[in-house]
């Protein structure tokens, strides 16, 4: 019981045995314990302002001078490596990716253009002005072995669901069936910016302003939806399990069409190109309506709000 309400003062929450999750204004990090020897490693590396509450959290959890045996990214999207280079360094430990992942973390090819014109509310709009460059981890990144296997995390194997980011990954846990899929799904409207402060349960496809092959993502919530999880962490959302769960991931991956893809959007007919090397050729926008401007504006004066609720929220849960 003092365990559980440590966690909800710090932020923290525990998915499954050895699993916490850290929620940072809209995005999710994972620190996942080895139960044999009590080692870590840390998924994901959230937005720039997370470097102080991940090093928190990590202290709280396993001591003060404890650093993880690696990091381990589900892609490399802006939202899910802002305090990648500081912690990297911090700690001294490497990075691991898949290897389809690698150009966009060695300085060698941004991702496909994110996508505004998909809808769905304010956080879509803003798309255009999301950091999209790639970052230059150098020799520290390295590529997740063929097996799917992670040195120093036992008992996991990354699984590879592209659609969202290239090399995007998932992580699944077969003994007691937990899921860590990233952004291969999640479970509330990452859209939309009313949803994203109440952390409204959906669960749905990856989120549309980034993804670039529909097909694929189709094919990848397919993929975990066989696994049959009985508990699933997502990058966004809060985590969800059991029978009902289950049943909304039967549902995504039978009619991932209906549910998931927007009706309007750059890449819902076509998707990018990319190959080892990068991104090779993205199609034409869309055309706009003379509405996307004041939308836009919208969504400027929405995201102020947002940021100004979730401060208000965060300094009524720390006092």
């Amino acid at each position: 019981m003092e365990q559980t309400l440590a966690l909800k003062k710090e932020a923290y929450f525990q998915v499954a045995e050895g699993v916490w999750g850290l929620k940072d204004i809209f995005v999710n990090v994972y620190m996942i314990q080895n139960q044999h020897d009590n080692q870590w490693v840390l998924v994901d590396a959230g937005l720039k302002t997370s470097v102080s509450k991940i090093k928190k959290m990590a202290r709280k959890l396993f001591g003060e001078d404890s650093r993880p045996t690696a990091i381990v990214l589900t892609h490399g999207h802006f939202d899910h490596v802002g305090a990648l280079k500081e912690l990297a360094e911090f700690w001294d430990v490497p990075v691991y990716a898949h290897k389809m992942e690698m150009p966009y973390l060695t300085g060698k090819s941004a991702y496909p253009p994110a996508d505004p014109t998909v809808g769905g509310g304010m956080m879509a709009w803003m798309a255009d002005l999301y950091p999209n460059k790639p970052l230059n981890l150098k020799d520290r990144v390295q590529e997740i072995p063929q097996t799917g296997k992670i040195p120093g995390l036992s008992g996991w194997k990354c699984i590879h669901t592209p659609g969202h980011a290239p090399g995007h990954v998932s992580l699944w846990r077969q003994n007691d069936k937990v899921l860590i899929a990233g952004d291969a799904l999640v479970t509330t409207k990452q859209e939309s910016a009313i949803a994203v402060m109440f952390q409204t349960e959906c669960l749905t496809g990856p989120p549309t302003y980034f993804t670039y092959d529909w097909q694929a993502a189709e094919q990848s919530v397919q993929k975990l939806a066989e696994l049959k999880p009985e508990i699933v962490a997502t990058g966004h959302g809060r985590p969800m399990s059991g029978e009902a769960m289950q049943q909304k991931l039967e549902e995504l991956s039978t009619h991932f069409k209906e549910l998931a893809v927007p009706n309007q959007g750059r890449y819902i007919h076509r998707p990018a190109i990319v190959n080892g090397s990068g991104v090779v050729s993205v199609p034409a926008k869309e055309k706009t309506s003379s509405g996307v401007l004041p939308m836009r504006l919208a969504g400027v004066a929405g995201v102020v709000a947002l940021g100004i609720l979730l401060y208000a929220q965060r300094k009524r849960l720390w006092a």
